[in-house]
């Protein structure tokens, strides 16, 4: 077995735990829509999940994938690698920089407010519409893994 076979693997490993836990969200948050009594549980769990599972998954997969290129010789600068590069970074900043914040404070705003409060509505529709742009971003970084398009090709 080649160090890439295993680099590659742990990172379709690492693929399914991030992005498996990243779509659960969007079923647990339903599921709590529906019994607001488990909102904070749901919350709570999600966070527990994006903390320390899909996170750092996310992060190994950046790693495993510069392992994969730096064990072939596919240069960083091919299309779809540097554009998932790029896509990565973005996921990366909008994920850290403004889900998980959004995520906590929902969680805050939940506590000392309530559901039906005007604040705790704003950041649960903040965070829909950053999840579903993080999808959007994850699913044309997969895209770009699994097609490896090249642009402009004759």
């Amino acid at each position: 077995m080649q160090f890439y076979d295993i680099f590659k693997y742990l990172h379709i490993l690492l693929a399914i735990v991030a992005v498996g836990f990243n779509i659960s969200y969007a079923i647990w948050l339903q599921r709590a829509a529906r019994q607001p009594e488990n909102l904070d549980f749901t919350l709570r769990g999600i966070k527990t999940l994006d903390d320390y599972f899909a996170n750092p998954a996310y992060i190994l997969l950046l790693l495993t994938g510069l392992a994969m290129v730096f064990t072939t010789s596919i240069p960083l600068t091919t299309f779809w690698i540097s554009a998932a590069l790029v896509l990565w970074v973005v996921m990366l900043i909008l994920g850290i920089g403004f889900y998980t914040p959004t995520l906590r404070n929902q969680i805050k705003t939940l506590k000392a407010q309530g559901a039906d409060s005007v604040e705790y509505k704003r950041l649960n529709q903040r965070g829909m519409i950053l999840g579903i742009i993080l999808a959007v971003i994850v699913i044309l970084i997969i895209a770009l893994m699994v097609f490896k398009p090249i642009p402009f090709a004759a």
